[in-house]
């Protein structure tokens, strides 16, 4: 791959999703486009990208999906799951009776919005419902995720025994969720990089190892989104690796445990800031 093919299709992503492709991931990029290309009817990674100078948005959003990272497992790093039912449920749970809220964001083939009804259906008191939206930038992994199925190589990367045998039944040679929490779920085509769509607010979001591709002023800008459609002193998960810290003074950083959560301003603090900027 030549350094200005890369450098056409690093531009491409940059512009359609706010992800960074810096010089040295050339590998990645060919790898990844192969598949596309063949797809496609183009016989080399170089004649698929002269193609997308000229092509229909069909063919950009093909190659962008190619490049988004769809890492994913069961019950990630723990620590935030642990923070979910320790610390931020109780929270919830005391300013409302009506169902709990949560958007998994970049929710890749769905992994992390079962886990967290798994640990949902665990944690809340009998009666408490609980609606869960995942969302990704890739419709494959949309339509994997509403499937609710996964293979046993996926369901074997930290899904443990007994909440497969009680949360998933057999369907082949795949395992399914069962309707129970499937019911509590939905997906939605949402791209963090754009204004967002018309969604519900939420009580906790999951941004987990998105941030980390994103220059800083992309992440301010993603995390103002997210801002927005959190409750009131709402919640936010990152990754491990990410903080607001020097790119949002909004969110509040709350130690728990061996990790970090943040919490949205409460209604009057929010309309403090908001007249003294005035």
């Amino acid at each position: 791959m030549t350094p200005a093919l890369f450098g056409f299709v690093a531009d491409l992503v940059y512009r359609e999703a706010g992800m960074v492709l810096r010089p040295g991931k050339e590998y990645l990029v060919e790898s990844r486009l192969k598949p596309v290309a063949k797809a496609t009817g183009h016989d080399t990674v170089g004649s698929l990208a002269n193609a997308l100078r000229t092509s229909n948005a069909a063919l950009r959003t093909q190659v962008v999906e190619a490049l988004t990272i769809n890492e994913t497992s069961w019950f990630r790093d723990r620590e935030p799951f642990t923070a979910l039912t320790d610390t931020i449920l109780p929270d919830v749970l005391a300013k409302s009776t009506r169902p709990v809220r949560i958007w998994s964001a970049a929710c890749s083939s769905g992994q992390e919005p079962y886990s967290i009804a798994i640990t949902l259906e665990k944690a809340l008191p009998a009666g408490r419902g609980y609606q869960i939206m995942g969302s990704d930038l890739s419709e494959e992994m949309l339509r994997r995720s509403r499937a609710g199925r996964f293979n046993q190589l996926e369901v074997n990367r930290g899904l443990p025994a007994t909440d497969l045998v009680t949360y998933f039944q057999r369907a082949g040679a795949e395992w399914e969720a069962v309707p129970r929490i499937r019911q509590n779920l939905s997906f939605q085509r949402v791209n963090l990089c754009a204004p967002l769509p018309p969604m519900p607010k939420f009580d906790v979001v999951f941004l987990r190892n998105v941030l980390i591709y994103f220059e800083p002023e992309t992440k301010r800008a993603v995390l103002d989104r997210v801002r927005q459609v959190l409750n009131p002193g709402g919640w936010l998960l990152l990754g491990a690796a990410e903080s607001t810290v020097g790119i949002d003074s909004v969110f509040e950083r709350v130690p728990v445990g061996r990790t970090a959560i943040y919490r949205a301003p409460a209604r009057d603090r929010q309309l403090v800031k908001e007249v003294t900027q005035c």
